[in-house]
């Protein structure tokens, strides 16, 4: 019980600490079908470093469509290694940008009671809806997914030169172990 709060009390301070990290006036560049996209799970390859994910490995988000512009959120990730214990939180979520669909705000709730809001933008995705990169609006964390949970060397590569590509520092990202 204790770890958890502290671990949700560390996903709060990193969302409010700055950075190095340019501020970037980044929007979405693709349209997304949100119930095609805001559907399964999605496995996290590379991400930027904060304090909550220390230890993190194998980890995704899964989107449940709960009808219109709501979602259910659920991050998940093991602890130490692919066979560590799972860790998740999650909320409800909306999209704020209808349309285009590519802005997502999550409350994540801690303890069914403490809110901890984010939000996410998805930077680029692909045509087949195998990848996206995302990132938080001031442009200081940023995410890879895929729909594989253990891409290549030769899948991964091309999607960091896209990230470099939007103009982030890809030599902050991490890319923690992938489970199965």
């Amino acid at each position: 019980m204790r770890a958890l709060l502290i671990v949700s009390s560390l996903f709060v301070l990193a969302g409010c600490a700055t950075s190095g990290a340019k501020t970037s006036s980044l929007h979405p560049a693709t349209t997304i079908d949100a119930a095609r996209f805001y559907t399964g799970t999605w496995y996290e390859i590379g991400r930027r470093p904060m304090s909550l994910t220390d230890g993190c490995v194998a980890g995704g988000t899964t989107y449940t469509p709960q009808g219109g512009v709501k979602v259910k959120v659920l991050d998940f990730c093991r602890d130490g290694s692919p066979k560590g214990n799972l860790k998740t939180i999650g909320g409800p979520a909306h999209i704020v940008d209808p349309g285009t669909n590519a802005k997502l705000h999550v409350s994540y709730r801690v303890f069914g009671i403490i809110r901890i809001p984010r939000d996410y933008w998805v930077l680029e995705r692909a045509e087949d809806y195998s990848w996206f990169i995302s990132a938080d609006p001031s442009f200081h964390d940023l995410w890879i997914y895929t729909r594989n949970p253990r891409p290549s060397q030769a899948e991964i590569a091309p999607l960091v030169a896209r990230a470099r590509a939007l103009g982030y520092d890809t030599s902050l990202l991490e890319f923690p172990a992938t489970g199965d």
